[in-house]
Order: C-alpha cells, then sequence, then structure tokens
C-alpha cells in the first residue's frame, strides 16, 4: 500500500524528484562546476602552467618561476574571484527582491557609484595608488551613499518604500557617477590611476587587499542568511510582509546594510562590475524557482562560477595582453539577460 501511494504521487507530480531533491542536485552540479573553473584559473594565462607544475608548486616542490605564478597572481586573483561573485550574486539577488524589480543591481540603489566617487576623491586630492588603499575609500563611499539614500528614501517615516529608494539611488547615483567621471578627467594622474579599477579588473589583487575586506564581505553574508526567511514575505509587498508579523523597518535596514557590505567590498576590490548581480540571480532562480533563500544561497555558488569564467576568458581573448573582466562579464552577461528574460519562469520574482 506505502508503495502504491509513492507511486501514485509520483504519478500526479510528472515523475519529477521533490523540489528539495532538484535543489540539491543544482547546488552539488554548481559546486563541480565552481571546482572545474577554479582548476582552469589555476592553468590558464599568460603563462600557462601544465598540471604538474601546478601540483608540484602546490606540495612545496614546483619551480621558482612555478611558484611566482601560482602563489603570487593565480591564486590571489582567483580568490579575490570568489569573493567578487558571490558578493555581487548575493547583493543583485537581495536588491531584486527588496525592489521586486527583476532589472534590479546594485548599481541602482547607488551604492557603485558612492565607492567609485569616494575612491576618485582618494585618487584626486589624497594621492592613493595602490587597491589595497581604495578598499577603505570604497566601503566608506558605499555605507555614506547608502546612509544618504535610505534617510531620502524614508522621508520621515517609519521606514522606506522600495520606489523611493530607487529613486533616491538612481538619482544620486547619476550625479556622483558625473562628479567622478568630471574629476578623473580634469586630473591626467588620476585619471591613469583609476583607470584600471574603473574597468572592473582582479589583475594585482593580492592577500593585502583581500584580507582587510573579508570581514566586511563574511557580515554581509551572515546579514543575508539571518534575513533570508523573511524575503519571501517581503517579495510580496509590506502590507502583506507586516500581516506576517515582519518587521518591515528593521528588515529594510537590514537588507540595506547586507547590500553595502557586499556591493562596497565587491566594487572595493574590482571596481565596478556590471551585469553580474544582474544575471547571476535570474540564472539561479530559473533554476530552483522564487525561493529567496535558496536564490540566496544558489547566489554565492553561481557568482563566483560567472566571474571566473569572465576573468578565464579575459586573460586569453586579447593575448598577450589581458582583458579587464568587467569588459567579459558585459559580453558574458548580456545575450545570457536576454535570453532569460524571454522566459517568464525566469524573468517573474
Amino acid at each position: 500500500m506505502l508503495l502504491s501511494k509513492m507511486v501514485t504521487a509520483q504519478d500526479k507530480s510528472g515523475g519529477k524528484p521533490p523540489a528539495s531533491s532538484r535543489f540539491c542536485q543544482m547546488m552539488v552540479v554548481t559546486l563541480v562546476l565552481l571546482v572545474v573553473i577554479l582548476s582552469l584559473s589555476m592553468l590558464v594565462g599568460a603563462n600557462p602552467l601544465p598540471p604538474r607544475a601546478i601540483w608540484e608548486s602546490l606540495h612545496g616542490n614546483g619551480s621558482t618561476e612555478a611558484d611566482f605564478v601560482l602563489w603570487t597572481q593565480r591564486i590571489p586573483r582567483s580568490v579575490a574571484g570568489i569573493m567578487v561573485g558571490a558578493a555581487l550574486g548575493v547583493a543583485g539577488a537581495l536588491v531584486q527582491s527588496f525592489t521586486r524589480n527583476p532589472l534590479a543591481d546594485t548599481g541602482l540603489l547607488g551604492v557603485n557609484a558612492g565607492a567609485a566617487f569616494f575612491v576618485a576623491i582618494g585618487v584626486v586630492f589624497f594621492a592613493i595608488s595602490s587597491p589595497a588603499a581604495y578598499v577603505w575609500w570604497a566601503c566608506a563611499g558605499a555605507f555614506a551613499l547608502t546612509a544618504i539614500v535610505y534617510t531620502i528614501g524614508a522621508g520621515g517615516g517609519p521606514a522606506a518604500g522600495p520606489v523611493r529608494l530607487t529613486m533616491a539611488g538612481v538619482a544620486l547615483g547619476a550625479v556622483l557617477s558625473g562628479l567622478t567621471t568630471g574629476m578623473t578627467l580634469t586630473n591626467p594622474d588620476a585619471f591613469e590611476r583609476m583607470r584600471g579599477w574603473s574597468a572592473g579588473s582582479l589583475l594585482e589583487r593580492d592577500f593585502t587587499v583581500l584580507v582587510p575586506i573579508a570581514p566586511f564581505l563574511l557580515i554581509g553574508l551572515g546579514l543575508a542568511a539571518v534575513i533570508a526567511p523573511r524575503l519571501n514575505a517581503l517579495s510580496l509587498g509590506t502590507d502583506v510582509a507586516r500581516a506576517q508579523g515582519v518587521d518591515v523597518g528593521r528588515t529594510q535596514i537590514m537588507v540595506l546594510a547586507s547590500v553595502t557590505l557586499l556591493a562596497g567590498s565587491a566594487t572595493a576590490i574590482a571596481g565596478p562590475m556590471v551585469f553580474v548581480g544582474l544575471v547571476v540571480p535570474h540564472v539561479v532562480r530559473w533554476c530552483v524557482g522564487v525561493d529567496q533563500r535558496k536564490i540566496l544561497l544558489g547566489s554565492v555558488l553561481f557568482g563566483p562560477c560567472l566571474l571566473l569564467l569572465s576573468d578565464i576568458i579575459g586573460r586569453i581573448a586579447v593575448l598577450p595582453s589581458e582583458m579587464p573582466v568587467g569588459v567579459v562579464t558585459a559580453f558574458v552577461g548580456a545575450p545570457v539577460l536576454i535570453g532569460l528574460v524571454r522566459r517568464a519562469k525566469a524573468t517573474g520574482l
């Protein structure tokens, strides 16, 4: 009898495995894909290394050249790609859920513009020149702009509406982007220093840059994990969320804090990056459905896959030079997004 009930249930579901089983399968496949791409990131570059040289270097028996390429360039660069991809993927999922806009990303709230503006101030007026110094200026700019956007969006009320926050973020972001461009164009030295960073790059991002930013990124991911159960209710509207007992004001503040930490950290490491925070949540939502908890968890893994793959393409696309990863993500992300937005299942929130 039990067997017949199971068969009947399977027939009613069309023979498909349960949603939880499909989600686990997707996570395993994505994790395997990440391992494969990470392995390619160790192998591919202007100075290609054979697998044996990498293996020997990992065990402390490699040549001087292999050790330099692997430990000084490839491993820090790959770690940076994982950090930036995870941060932008989760931040994009949070912004799309929070604003209930399937075409939203971190740039919509002006976080990237705030970070870039403060970095430009540091370069122009304080002569900072290293990526390690960009970190603090970018985080300060992300925090400052988020606070201003939330203050304007709240408008004196107990909670800020998604529409007002979006409008405030877009307006302030546009103003700051114009000021940043003006400062860098009138200062040739600042333009030269910010050229690589503003295009979005993982080059020369060693552990002196990554270690100081890691706590901010981990706190942002922790906040996202805490608020994930409330996002399903919040994505249905503030009235529905309040009816289900969600403290909307506190949840909004936590969402903005998480987005600021994640997007600010990613921008500090690699510069303004387009399409990653926009495409990743769409792909994950297409695979797992509209449960925000699953989308956030899937974005943690798929974001690094997309960014590392783009970085690998950038290394070999214009040999012997390199193409910044921010340029490659635009080429990779645009066709993917065009294909996804044509699918109703992918665009629904």
